[in-house]
């Protein structure tokens, strides 16, 4: 599989599938061509304050990946893999067949045409009664 390196690319696998576990999150995109299949990982500050932690996790969910996705081709779709901590210390097979998991559930979505996903937009905040603690009308609290 090819690398997704572009931040449009990442941004764009966000709006298809999406599975989330404990070791990842997967963000999967159907592209619609039979070009190869690319995967990219993500491995924010926030899940480890240091390079070496955030590195060693991005090779073990990579390995994983490998062995995964040996098994089914994943032509013309893009894969995200976004890293949460317990990746880091979890047993090897365990990942490997969460991410089989999600990898399967994800290719299977996309077979059912389902793949866009419907996000539902807030429309603002919601609206507290004063009784219970929100504001009134001139936007007063009681």
């Amino acid at each position: 599989m090819q690398r997704l390196k572009k931040r449009r690319d990442f941004l764009a696998a966000r709006k298809g599938f999406r599975r989330a576990g404990p070791y990842f999150v997967l963000e999967s995109r159907d592209r619609g061509d039979s070009d190869e299949g690319r995967i990219g990982f993500t491995v924010s500050k926030r899940v480890a304050r240091q390079a070496v932690v955030r590195n060693r996790i991005r090779r073990r969910l990579k390995e994983a990946v490998r062995e995964a996705v040996s098994e089914r081709q994943q032509t013309g779709r893009d894969l995200v893999v976004i890293a949460r901590l317990p990746a880091l210390r979890a047993d090897f097979a365990d990942l490997v067949g969460a991410l089989s998991t999600a990898l399967t559930a994800s290719s299977e979505t996309a077979h059912n045409d389902h793949s866009s996903r419907s996000r539902r937009k807030r429309r603002g905040p919601h609206k507290i009664p004063p009784e219970r603690g929100g504001r009134d009308a001139d936007g007063q609290q009681p």
